[in-house]
């Protein structure tokens, strides 16, 4: 049956498991099959194009696999690719990630309001018009956040290099007032506890991982889709060593999971 199909997702590496942790969570009978394409990672330094590219190869692998909806869990992919893909595939649900500015716009007491993201991120187009629709009451602190995906993708949630990387992309935002952080990565979620240490409990820490499983929800529901389950383990692909999600695994997914190997052409060179 169509609506016991898995659900898709894909990021550029580990990240994207913040948000298939909360689609587990709000849609426990989903089969999930999860895509980390983590022998190109960063997206975020690479262009829109080569983005786009890898989009839709994973796309097509996903629905190979027969897929019946895909998740784009990964901020700089959607802005680079969500309206191509949609474009192409018009018939299949598509949720994308977007910055949580309208939340937080909503959310801040001060009026400021810092965004760590990668620098794809907050360089594109969709990110811009973020701004431009939902920050005109707010003063908005963008910072680049270079080597905190990488932290994640090793496992290295509590380490003081990621301590002191985290430390000097927070500072700026709390001397400028800002009381409401954006994680506009899917890999930051995970280092919210050490986040957690760096800001005082005033400082509000929001993403949008849960609001992409409520999407979710609503698209399967509307099209009839939801499984009744028992979900079978999660599968993972990557396009970098096994081995590495293999390690890291554990640490990011709390739940039965299957390893698997991605077909030689969607790998790394």
């Amino acid at each position: 049956m169509a609506s016991e199909a898995p659900v898709g997702v894909f990021d550029s590496g580990v990240g994207g498991i913040s948000v298939l942790r909360e689609i587990q969570a709000r849609l426990p009978n989903e089969s999930l099959l999860y895509v980390a394409d983590s022998g190109f990672v960063p997206y975020g330094e690479k262009s829109p194009e080569f983005i786009r590219a890898r989009s839709r190869a994973i796309t097509e692998f996903l629905l190979d696999q027969g897929c019946k909806a895909l998740v784009v869990a990964c901020n700089t992919a959607t802005a680079a690719a969500v309206a191509e893909l949609r474009g192409t595939w018009p018939e299949l649900p598509i949720v994308g990630m977007e910055p949580a500015v309208k939340p937080a716009a909503s959310a801040t007491r001060s009026g400021a309001v810092g965004v760590l993201a990668t620098t794809g991120t907050l360089k594109s187009a969709k990110f811009a018009a973020l701004l431009d629709r939902f920050a005109h009451d707010v003063r908005v602190v963008t910072q680049p956040c270079p080597g905190l995906v990488e932290c994640v993708e090793s496992g290295a949630l509590q380490s003081e290099e990621t301590r002191a990387l985290l430390q000097g992309y927070v500072a700026p935002l709390l001397e400028a007032g800002c009381d409401t952080l954006i994680l506009g990565c899917t890999h930051y979620p995970f280092l919210k506890p050490l986040l957690r240490q760096l800001v005082p409990e005033s400082v509000s820490l929001i993403d949008t991982g849960e609001a992409v499983a409520r999407q979710l929800h609503r698209l399967l529901a509307a099209r009839d889709l939801l499984a009744a389950g028992p979900a079978a383990p999660a599968r993972f692909h990557t396009s970098g060593d096994p081995e590495a999600l293999r390690r890291v695994l554990p640490v990011l997914w709390p739940h039965a999971a299957r390893l698997e190997a991605l077909p030689v052409e969607l790998g790394a060179a």
